[in-house]
């Protein structure tokens, strides 16, 4: 990806990072480390994210280092939505929709029978990935997709306007 977009930014989906974090927990500790993982994921804006983070980790370092190193060592890469508009962060936290694709697409390519060309295959795929968008939810805050694309600076959620804009 870096070698064909190069200055793409990565965010890590909270969903399978929490996953991870929570096996290095006792489970009868998951509730209250799933609230205090929610506190950072869904901050309202980085420093307060990377507030609670903090807190995160003077609860459990002590104890639970190996949970904490879990999750710290991506901390550019989990908050890397408060770069983009507030409405996107919702669809950016997770790769859970993306991966809810494959599933569908592995049942149907394992059930046929006889060797597929790449050909072939690559248009089932194609086929399969298709009929399954039909069902997927639309982006929040489509209108915002444009500034994204013109490269807009988000800062928290928000567009920020740099001076030689402001001053022209």
């Amino acid at each position: 990806m870096d070698e064909v977009f190069p200055g793409t930014r990565h965010q890590r989906c909270w969903f399978h990072k929490a996953s991870n974090v929570l096996n290095h927990f006792p489970k009868s500790m998951r509730p209250a480390v799933t609230a205090d993982l929610r506190e950072i994921s869904h901050a309202e804006t980085r420093a307060a994210a990377l507030a609670a983070l903090e807190t995160f980790k003077e609860k459990y370092d002590a104890k639970y280092a190996r949970g904490v190193v879990c999750l710290t060592k991506d901390t550019e890469a989990l908050l890397a939505f408060y770069d983009f508009p507030a409405e996107h962060w919702e669809h950016l936290r997770t790769s859970n929709p993306i991966e809810s694709v494959f599933p569908t697409v592995r049942h149907r390519t394992v059930r046929t029978k006889g060797a597929l060309s790449q050909k072939t295959a690559r248009l089932m795929v194609f086929t399969l990935v298709r009929a399954a968008s039909k069902t997927w939810r639309k982006l929040n805050g489509r209108n915002q997709l444009s500034r994204v694309i013109e490269g807009v600076k988000f800062t928290d959620g928000v567009a920020t306007i740099d001076a030689e804009s402001r001053a022209a």
